[in-house]
């Protein structure tokens, strides 16, 4: 079931971008709408994994492949429409892609990206990636982020009325951007243990 949410999500980020290239008010706001229904969602299916007792080291590695494309959805579909710099879509894509390459070499070793067995040592590094506080705060800095950016942009608002979501949507964009580095930081620092052995071969 709860892999289900996570496809589904991710579909239904699909849509939401795809509705933006029909230019209405109407459509734009529903399009926000679904954005922090599907955003809500992975906390939604990481809880309907560990009540139905589905929470598996297979099924965290689907949930965070799942945030991956939707977010990585957002971002560029953003940057093709001009809406933010290119370089945000590239930076946070190229922070996923190395995070998760390192964790899929944790994750040959039996560690995971969150909870108990996760591969993160330091107190630190477990604040920043894996606790609640930090997963929560991202969530929803990428939730305020791709709502105001798709109101921002949408049609028929006043002009100062427009302005102020804009000057909202930017802040939360980078303020999300320095977040995901942050939080990507931690993960490239202590999975440098795990090239250790093919440096020695």
């Amino acid at each position: 079931m709860a892999n289900l949410i996570t496809v589904l999500r991710t579909l239904l980020a699909f849509l939401a971008v795809a509705m933006l290239r029909w230019h209405t008010w109407e459509i734009y706001v529903g399009a926000a709408v679904l954005t922090v229904l599907l955003i809500w969602m992975d906390a939604w299916d990481g809880w309907v994994a560990r009540r139905r007792n589905e929470a598996s080291k297979a099924g965290a590695v689907f949930d965070i492949l799942g945030d991956r494309v939707v977010e990585m959805t957002y971002w560029i579909a953003f940057a093709s429409f001009g809406w933010i710099p290119v370089w945000v879509a590239v930076l946070v894509s190229a922070r996923g892609i190395l995070v998760d390459g390192f964790r899929a070499l944790a994750f040959e070793r039996g560690l995971t990206a969150f909870g108990a067995t996760s591969m993160m040592r330091s107190r630190l590094g477990a604040l920043l990636v894996s606790s609640r506080l930090s997963r929560g705060a991202y969530g929803v800095g990428k939730a305020a982020a791709f709502t105001l950016i798709i109101l921002a942009f949408a049609p028929g608002w006043q002009p100062s009325l427009k302005t102020t979501l804009a000057v909202l949507a930017y802040g939360c964009v980078y303020a999300t951007v320095i977040l995901c580095v942050v939080r990507g930081l931690p993960v490239l620092l202590e999975a440098r243990r795990f090239l250790a052995p093919e440096r020695a071969g």
